[in-house]
């Protein structure tokens, strides 16, 4: 008869440890002490459009002035975390380390930011990644996010609906502007795919929102399309001010 290992029995043989350092922590998928204070989760006012924190007293569906001076291409945003210390070290980790076990509960944090989101959306697609990277990196760290959300949120996730017609160049230290020439007709629909959107409500989801200029070019090729609605949920936000390394 097959024997099945039990968690506290994989505990003791494999303890677990934080997801943005080696230590060990009390349980699986979480933070150890010291990496949870250096991890800036966006609670309280939040910008309606990016998710970026508020300061002050705000109200709900208030706009930073970043997102009033350049209004975004999509309808409604939300963010679980800043990029910055763990935070940053979790999504370079996701990206560049091969660490898919961190997914679950990264897309828990997101699923939780973008409840409100969620509630309303038919489907969930990720940010494509151009094949050439994709095969570089074996896997596209925004699909494994979406898929992880839909499953808990119960929406539909569609990983193939968008794709990256041409590779672009890393945007790395870009500004706004550039990043937005890199991303131009960059993305498009899947044709097989187009069917699904018309009437309909999505969700891009994505690792890291800087300026948004992959997520507009995401959301204008679905609009294009007839969606009714898009949205878009992330990991993290790149604070005003912060190190667009990403």
């Amino acid at each position: 008869m097959r024997r099945t290992v039990v968690p506290p029995l994989l505990d003791t043989i494999y303890p677990p440890r934080c997801l943005a350092c080696t230590e060990f922590t009390d349980s699986a998928h979480g933070l150890c002490s010291s990496c949870w204070r250096e991890t800036h989760f966006i609670a309280g006012s939040a910008c309606a459009c990016c998710g970026v924190p508020l300061v002050g007293v705000a109200v709900e569906g208030d706009v930073c002035d970043s997102c009033q001076r350049h209004p975004p291409a999509w309808d409604r945003g939300a963010a679980a975390m800043l990029y910055h210390g763990a935070g940053r070290r979790m999504v370079l980790a996701l990206k560049h380390a091969d660490r898919l076990d961190m997914v679950p509960a990264l897309a828990r944090w997101m699923a939780a930011a973008g409840r409100d989101i969620l509630a309303g959306t038919d489907l969930v697609v990720p940010v494509p990644l151009h094949w050439r990277r994709l095969l570089g990196r074996r896997y596209n760290q925004s699909a494994e996010l979406a898929r992880a959300i839909a499953r808990q949120s119960g929406r539909r996730a569609v990983p193939d609906l968008l794709q990256r017609r041409r590779a672009t160049t890393a945007q790395k230290q870009m500004d706004r502007a550039a990043r937005a020439a890199n991303q131009s007709g960059a993305i498009a629909v899947h044709p097989r795919r187009a069917a699904l959107i018309r009437g309909s409500a999505v969700t891009v989801i994505d690792d890291v929102l800087t300026t948004g200029a992959t997520l507009s070019a995401c959301t204008e090729a679905l609009r294009a399309a007839g969606a009714a609605r898009v949205d878009v949920l992330v990991l993290c936000r790149v604070a005003f001010g912060e190190s667009r390394d990403v």
